[in-house]
């Protein structure tokens, strides 16, 4: 059995974004069934821990042949094993691991940095804070425009799309993207999928289970 680390619980601003769920919606879109491991800050600190996951984040992965950290990275593995979230064909496999990267490389550190200024209130100077709201907008403005009228980056869904909605999602109700209807179209017709209603909703029930007392 497929075998994934996720938090027991966080506080409530967190939950529904916890990386994990990026690894979640890639195996209920490749119909691979999975078990979580939850773990608390005693388990994330243990030597046995650090063995699977040597910054004791989550997600880790396991499923008996391999054993691997990182989303992307377990995100990828499963696309590999899976039509659903990857081609077939060199040329197509390629594509999506391009997206998946894309996706952590270009606009993940961009929005991550505008979001952390964000929540600092007025701790940041305006410069640094307009900087980064116009690198933001310009590498969205790139995406929107590769994607123009397509549904999704390449021809159909895949591992790139999954990764691209996650971390478009991190944006939460910021204006943003809200400025790209393009991007906003895409990004809700990607949330829409069955796959991420269930995965979303399987971490949200980890959480509440487990919620203190």
């Amino acid at each position: 059995m497929i075998q994934v680390s996720a938090f027991r619980w966080v506080p409530a601003f967190a939950q529904g974004y916890v990386r994990d769920l990026r690894v979640r919606w890639a195996l209920e879109e490749a119909g691979l069934a999975y078990q979580t491991v939850l773990i608390d800050a005693a388990v994330q600190n243990s030597a046995g821990y650090r063995r699977w996951q040597p910054f004791g984040q989550v997600p880790a992965y396991r499923d008996g042949e391999v054993e691997i950290f990182e989303s992307g990275a377990i995100v990828l593995h499963v696309a590999a094993r899976s039509v659903a979230l990857m081609p077939q064909d060199a040329a197509g496999r390629a594509r999506v691991m391009t997206w998946v990267l894309a996706a952590l490389n270009s606009i993940e550190p961009a929005t991550r940095n505008l979001i952390d200024i964000e929540d600092s209130g007025d701790a940041w100077p305006k410069a640094p804070r307009a900087r980064a709201e116009a690198l933001v907008n310009e590498r969205l403005a790139s995406l929107s425009a590769w994607l123009g009228a397509n549904d999704y980056l390449e021809k159909q869904f895949s591992a790139g799309d999954l990764m691209m909605t996650t971390v478009l999602r991190e944006l939460g109700d910021s204006p943003i993207l809200a400025k790209f209807p393009t991007l906003a179209a895409y990004f809700r017709r990607c949330e829409a999928r069955p796959a991420f209603v269930r995965a979303l909703a399987a971490q949200m029930r980890d959480f509440q289970d487990n919620a203190p007392a």
